[in-house]
């Protein structure tokens, strides 16, 4: 009798369950291939895993499955759902290799230059856009075509992300751009800039002011008449020539003239570099007269000066 009814109990045990396999659904319902299987809804679907359900939804993007659609295809294959939460729809989302509007717009920068010889700044009319290839696609994005309007900078491009996949349009703007010298770093006022305080920046063209300094050689060797930030473009105000005599300074001023030299000590109204003309002070005459600097304390008033000495 007991041998008996262990027997049953033996078979019992190894007899497979009416309602299917208890399975708990995978919290994380994220996918990388085409097809969703029962093995991406449900932990230990065992060789029921392979079972494609649905089609996966297009990359980057989500579809919902019906709770009793689900739940039936478990069941056909001996997997048994409880649906502990009382979930409605089954929610999956495809895995991308996401391709942002930053990266768009280098691709079109690079494919213009290529078209036009110039370098471009594009602005895509969709801020936001981005588009998604499969985790596992081949190939990389393709421009199919892509027309340019210089006079209205209107762009609009027509890409292929992956091989096989739709095309897309994309618009937007492309301004043209040009390289100009700037700081490399912060630059305190009256202090000479050497060639290695220079950088590069890349502007749009149409923003570039009128008395920019678009050459370095007019930069290099130059003081600057005010406190500069780096990075920053450089207008022609911006620098001088170093100074040589300084506002208030005393110097001596040096008048020449056919067959006499004569030496009075001036005071500098105003900074002036090697070579420029500024106005003195006589200190011996009270009077103001304007002498090129000639050198650190020393400035010259030629015979053609009208002023008087």
């Amino acid at each position: 009798m007991i041998r008996s009814t262990l027997l049953a109990l033996t078979c019992l045990a190894t007899a497979p369950a009416f309602a299917g396999e208890p399975v708990v659904l995978r919290e994380s319902l994220t996918i990388e291939g085409a097809q969703v299987t029962l093995g991406d809804l449900f932990e230990d679907a065992g060789e029921a895993g392979d079972t494609v359900i649905a089609r996966a939804p297009a990359p980057g993007q989500r579809t919902s499955l019906n709770v009793e659609y689900v739940r039936r295809l478990a069941a056909e294959n001996d997997l048994d759902w409880a649906n502990a939460g009382g979930m409605r729809r089954v929610t999956i989302t495809r895995a991308s290799r996401v391709i942002t509007g930053d990266v768009l717009s280098d691709i079109l920068e690079g494919e213009l230059f290529m078209n036009e010889g110039v370098r471009h700044e594009v602005r895509l009319a969709n801020t936001a856009l981005a588009v998604h290839a499969p985790v596992d696609s081949f190939g990389g994005l393709e421009v199919l075509s892509l027309n340019y309007d210089p006079r209205s900078s209107m762009l609009a491009a027509e890409i292929r992300p992956y091989d096989g996949a739709e095309t897309v349009r994309i618009t937007g703007r492309a301004y043209q751009t040009m390289e100009i010298p700037v700081l490399a770093r912060l630059v305190s006022a009256g202090e000479e800039i050497s060639a290695s305080d220079i950088d590069w920046i890349s502007v749009r063209a149409d923003r570039v002011r009128p008395d920019a300094v678009l050459n370095p050689d007019d930069i290099i060797g130059m003081e600057s008449r005010r406190a500069l930030r780096a990075g920053e473009p450089l207008r022609n105000y911006d620098l001088q020539m170093p100074v040589v005599i300084a506002r208030g300074e005393t110097v001596t001023l040096i008048f020449d003239a056919p067959g006499i030299q004569l030496t009075v000590r001036a005071r500098a109204l105003e900074d002036v570099a090697d070579g420029e003309v500024a106005r003195f002070v006589n200190l011996q005459s009270n009077r103001t007269v304007e002498a090129l600097a000639d050198g650190p304390g020393r400035a010259r008033v030629g015979f053609t000066s009208t002023a008087s000495f």
